[in-house]
C-alpha cells in the first residue's frame, strides 16, 4: 500500500513538471521590430546648425542640419565665370565682327599691301642691279627674303579679311555654343551640390541617434541621422521545424507584450528560413539541434494600438 501510494504520489510530481514544460513549448518570445532609417548628406561639409533632437519626430521635407561647404561656393564663382566667357564667345561667333574690328582689320590689310607693294618695288630694282653685276648674291637674296615675308603677310590679311566678310563658318559657332552650353552644366551642378548643404528628410522619421555634434566634420553618405519610420511596427518571432506547421502564411494569431501584459491582434507576413543560430530572436529556443530554424513576421491588425511600443520589446506569439 505505501509502494503504490509513492508511485502515484511520484507519478503527479511528474505530471506536474512536464505540463508547465509543454506550456511553454507552445509559446515563443519575440521581438517589436520597426523599420529602419538613416539621412545622410550628399556633401562633405562641417556642420554650422543641427535643428532637431533625439527622440523628436519629424516630417518629410523638415530641415534636419546646415553644413558649410566652402569648397562648393568657390566652385560655383569658377563656373559662373566659365559661363560668362563661353557665352560671350557664343555671342561673338553668332554675331560676326563688330564694326571697329571690321576698321582694325581694313587699316591692317592697307598697311600689309603697302609693305608688299614696297617691297615688290624694291626688288624690282634689285633684280635690275643684279643683272647688271652692281649687287652682290648675298644681298639679292636678303631683299627677295623681304618680299616674300611681306607677301605672306598681305595673303594672310586678304584671307582673314575675306573669312570676316563671309561671316563665322557653322563649325565655329557650333563648337562655340558647346562650350557656352558645358559651362551652363557646370554651374548647375555646383549649384546643387551647394544647395545639398541643407540636409533635408526625405521621408518621416522618429529620431533615435544623431551622430556628430555641431562643428564636426560630416563626410558624404555618412548616416548623420538615424531613426525609425513611425507605424512601422511589427514583430519577429523565430520557430523551430517541430513547431513551424502550426503557422501558416496570412494566418490571425494572438501575441502579449511581456512589460505591460496588452494583448495583440496580428496576421503573419511571411514565413523564411534563418541561416544561422545567430539570428534567433527567442531567448530560450526549445528546438532539436537537426531542425531547421524558421522566422515568422507577423503585422499588428491595428497599427494605431502599437505605435508606443518599444522597439525591441519582449513580445510572447500565443
Amino acid at each position: 500500500m505505501k509502494v503504490t501510494t509513492c508511485i502515484l504520489f511520484s507519478c503527479s510530481l511528474a505530471l506536474a513538471g512536464c505540463s508547465p514544460q509543454q506550456k511553454k513549448a507552445d509559446r515563443f518570445e519575440g521581438k517589436a521590430k520597426k523599420d529602419l532609417v538613416s539621412f545622410a548628406p550628399k556633401v562633405t561639409g562641417r556642420i554650422l546648425n543641427i535643428y532637431v533632437k533625439e527622440g523628436q519626430t519629424v516630417k518629410k521635407g523638415d530641415t534636419l542640419a546646415l553644413l558649410d561647404v566652402p569648397e562648393v561656393s568657390a566652385k560655383i564663382a569658377q563656373a559662373q565665370g566659365a559661363v560668362n566667357a563661353a557665352t560671350a564667345q557664343e555671342q561673338m561667333a553668332r554675331n560676326g565682327a563688330t564694326a571697329d574690328q571690321m576698321k582694325q582689320l581694313h587699316a591692317k590689310y592697307k598697311g600689309l599691301k603697302e609693305q608688299y607693294d614696297f617691297a615688290q618695288k624694291s626688288f624690282n630694282r634689285a633684280s635690275n642691279m643684279f643683272n647688271d653685276s652692281l649687287m652682290s648674291p648675298q644681298a639679292y637674296d636678303e631683299i627677295y627674303a623681304k618680299l616674300q615675308g611681306a607677301k605672306a603677310q598681305y595673303d594672310a590679311v586678304v584671307a582673314e579679311l575675306d573669312d570676316v566678310k563671309r561671316g563665322t563658318r557653322v563649325e565655329k559657332v557650333n563648337m562655340a555654343a558647346g562650350q557656352a552650353s558645358q559651362a551652363r552644366g557646370a554651374l548647375q551642378e555646383a549649384n546643387v551640390a551647394y544647395a545639398e548643404r541643407y540636409v533635408i528628410a526625405t521621408n518621416d522619421m522618429e529620431i533615435e541617434t544623431i551622430s556628430l555634434n555641431p562643428g564636426e566634420l560630416a563626410t558624404a553618405g555618412f548616416a548623420l541621422f538615424n531613426g525609425y519610420i513611425p507605424g512601422s511596427t511589427w514583430f519577429r518571432f523565430t520557430i523551430p521545424e517541430s513547431k513551424i506547421a502550426a503557422y501558416k502564411k496570412d494566418q490571425d494569431v494572438k501575441m502579449e507584450i511581456l512589460y505591460n501584459h496588452e494583448m495583440l491582434d496580428g496576421n503573419i507576413i511571411y514565413i523564411k528560413q534563418l541561416n544561422r543560430y545567430a539570428d534567433i530572436s527567442t531567448a530560450f529556443p526549445d528546438y532539436q539541434p537537426q531542425d531547421a530554424i524558421y522566422e515568422i513576421k507577423v503585422q499588428p491588425k491595428d497599427p494605431n494600438k502599437v505605435k508606443d511600443v518599444l522597439v525591441n520589446a519582449s513580445v510572447i506569439l500565443k
